[in-house]
This record gives structure tokens, sequence and C-alpha cells, in this order.
């Protein structure tokens, strides 16, 4: 195997190909744009699939069992691929990989390396080793974000502020997979944003597991998440900012009214609520209840009346009774949310919630109460987005719709998805009219005056 390799890394004609497949999160996007930078490196090129490709990497997800599910079919169709070519080496990174590292080779012995989100830059030792047997990483170290990127988008770009997550909410496996949160140096956040500005990027979103609490574990001085967006705002070039996610608990006034003063941070705040019940809040350790986030939503609604609010919301916690689900219909209904992810319980190992025994909710109820709470979401969600009908958006266009390929896609500064009629290309921004609009998407067409008055 270690000559096969040593072949190949010689000048040759024939170049090695990588395919990447990316389940979960964005931080996982962000990590699989820095995995393609650095093959490509060290000499690889992309492959549109994976029977082509000479390396097969898959970047995990262990947040929900379906996410856990599909990476395993994947990783089947892989295992088939390299039966016709044992030379294929594939390799397994991300969450699952980090929360299973003891067991990675026993339950899957064709796989040739493991890497968890901490380790990303150990992918380029093990090719570049002279020897290719199974190697595991595991260890939590370094930024990804310090790497190479291949930007899925040239004028949109990933930037990760802090890896790791101190919270222990009782339902979420991200601290045993990341690790302890860990800021990036604020200098070199900077000077990325800047190189990114000078390469085009027009778009920039913050990540971390909880951004609004980057900063305060940087010495010799701490940072506030606030002055960093204020400080990215000042970059020459860069007309959008995003981040995500932040916790309710974390989100200060400082925070919001950055929303209402700085003039590339968008109008959208996703704020996880998971529960509108403050019995269950506590259960699953989110250390504020209802009460804490109708006040942040307040705030923001007070500060920023024009701001998208998201969310993401867990049913079938467990415990959860049907009084205690009714409140978190109560609170959808209350806050009107833009949209909002929706996740049935399911247990994750190692976690806190994965031991309770008592007061499990049987998973009829959970579908049946998934049910109704996606009726009130969009139902709220096509209520709060008929505001932008009759309006004309600023819209970053992405290429064309997925439905219609005579129309193009963008997103609003709101983070709404606009399908819309024009001449625009993918990376241009354009003034478009509200036509109409559903719980997802909106509709409308270019304002070509707009444009000639450009």
């Amino acid at each position: 195997m270690a000559l096969r390799f040593v072949r190949l890394m010689t000048p040759s004609r024939i170049q090695k190909r990588y395919h990447v497949t990316t389940f979960g999160c964005q931080m996982n996007e962000h990590d699989s744009e820095r995995m393609k930078g650095m093959l490509e490196g060290i000499g690889y090129v992309e492959a549109a699939e994976q029977a082509e490709a000479d390396l097969i990497l898959f970047n995990t997800c262990s947040i929900r069992e379906k996410a856990d599910s599909r990476f395993v079919a994947h990783l089947g169709h892989a295992s088939a691929v390299k039966k016709q070519r044992p030379e294929v080496l594939i390799g397994v990174g991300g969450c699952w990989a980090q929360s299973v590292k003891d067991e990675v080779f026993s339950q899957f012995p064709f796989v040739d390396v493991a890497f968890g989100p901490g380790q990303v830059h150990k992918l380029a030792e093990f090719l570049t080793s002279d020897s290719l047997t199974a190697q595991g990483y595991f260890e939590f170290e370094g930024f990804a974000g310090d790497l190479p990127a291949k930007r899925a988008r040239e004028v949109q770009a990933w930037v990760q502020i802090s890896v790791g997550c101190n919270m222990n909410c009782s339902y979420c496996i991200v601290p045993s997979t990341r690790g302890r949160e860990v800021s990036r140096p604020f200098e070199a956040l900077l000077a990325e944003c800047e190189r990114l500005a000078a390469d085009g990027v027009k778009e920039i979103t913050l990540l971390g597991q909880n951004v609004n609490a980057y900063g305060r574990d940087l010495r010799p001085e701490r940072r506030q998440f606030s002055e960093l967006l204020r400080a990215v705002d000042a970059i020459e070039g860069i007309d959008r900012v995003r981040y995500t996610s932040p916790h309710p608990k974390d989100m200060r006034e400082d925070v919001i009214l950055a929303h209402a003063e700085l003039p590339s941070l968008c109008e959208h705040i996703h704020l996880p609520l998971q529960a509108g019940s403050s019995r269950i809040l506590k259960a699953m350790k989110r250390t504020y209840n209802r009460e804490r986030f109708m006040d942040r939503v307040a705030l923001i609604r007070e500060h920023v009346p024009d701001c998208a609010i998201t969310t993401d919301i867990i049913v079938g916690f467990p415990g959860e009774t049907e009084a205690d689900f009714r409140e978190t219909l109560e609170v959808v209904e209350e806050v009107g949310f833009d949209g909002a992810f929706t996740f049935v319980f399911s247990p994750r190992r190692g976690t806190e919630a994965a031991e309770i025994t008592e007061g499990l909710v049987p998973h009829e109820e959970k579908v049946e109460r998934m049910q109704r709470l996606v009726e009130v979401v969009q139902r709220r969600g096509h209520e709060r987005a008929q505001r932008f009908v009759g309006r004309t958006l600023e819209v970053l266009v992405e290429g064309p719709s997925r439905t219609d390929p005579t129309r193009l896609r963008g997103r609003s500064r709101h983070g709404k998805a606009v399908n819309f009629t024009g001449l625009a290309l993918p990376g241009e921004t354009v003034r478009v009219e509200i036509l109409s609009a559903s719980s997802q998407t909106l509709m409308g067409e270019e304002s070509l005056l707009a444009r000639a008055l450009v």
C-alpha cells in the first residue's frame, strides 16, 4: 500500500482524485471546504462521483440519528467501490468519527483513516506518510479555519471564530465531539476576513458552536462578540455579515444593537428555542427559561423591527407532557418565527438524556406532535413572509432556481430564499421586487430599472 502511494506521488500524467460527502451543520461545510483546499494543495483534484475517486472522504455528523443512518448507507457504497478497486482510500472525519473513535476500525475494517473535527489537518499528514495502515486522529487541537479552503461559492465564505462548546445541554453530543470552547485570536480573524474581501468575497458567515460567547477566553485581552462584529463590518468590500449560532443566554443588548447600527450585519438572527416549557428547558440544561427567551425576542423586535428570527425546536424530549408541548406551540404562535428547524428527539450516545428511562414519549406521539408543530410554524412563517410582498429587496444571487431553471435563486439580507426572473449572474447583488411569498420562499422579478440606474 505504501509503495502504491509513493508511485502516485511521483510526477505523473495521472492525478489523484478525491470525493467529499458532507453531513450536518455549517461548521461541517466549513471543515469540508478546508479538506478540499488542503487536498488540492498536495496534488489532488475533485471527482464528480465517488466511483471515480482515489480517495473517498466523509465528513460526518452525529447530532441526529438520521444523519448517522444516512452516513452508514453511504459508507456501504464506498466499501463496494473499494472491493472493485482495492487501492481506493476511505477516510471518515467529523463528529460521528469522534464519537465512536474506539470502534471505527473494528466496525468498518475497510476504513483507512479516521479523524475528529479537531484533527482535519492530520489528513494531509496521513496521505503523505510512508505507511498508510489504518490510523485515527482524535485529539482536540488546532483550527480548521487556519487551513486553505476551496469555497463552494466565490463571493460567500465561512469564517470559523471558535471551536468547541462549554455548555452542558443534556441532549447534545457536541461538547464531547468538538471539545471545550476555544476562541481564535482576534487579529487572525480580521486578517482572514481582509484576505477574503481582497479575494472578492461579499458575504461572510461567522461560525461557532456558541458564537456570542466568543472572546471570553482570549488572553491577555478578552474580546466581545459585538466587538468582532464591528471590526468585520469596517472591512471594505464586505457587504453582508451573518453568524450562527448564538445561545439565548448570551444574546446581549450590545449584539442586538449591532444589528441596528452596522450596515453589513444582516437583519436575521437564528435564536434556538428548543422548547417552550421552562420545565423542559431546565431538564435540557439550557440555562434560560421561557421568560428569558421571550425577553430576548422583545429586545430584538424593539431595536430591529424588521429582523427575521429563526429557531430550532426539539419535540418529544423525555418527560415532555402534552401541557409542555402546548407551551411550545404558544411560544411559536406568539413569536411568529420566520422559519424553524424542527426535530424529533433521538438519544445521542454519551449524553445525559440518553440515560433517561422514565417519561419517554412514544414515537407515535412524537410524530403527531411534530405534525402539529410544523403546521403552526408554517402558518406563522407564511404570515410573517407577507410583509415582504410589494417591497424591493437586495438579493445576493446564488445561481439557477432549484425547481425552475428558467428562474434565478438568491438570498435576501433576512436569510429568505428568493426565486425570481432576471438577467443577473451568480455573485451579483440585485434588487428584486417581491410579488408573492410562501412560508419558506419569496418570489419576484429583478428590478431592471434599478439595474439601469446603477
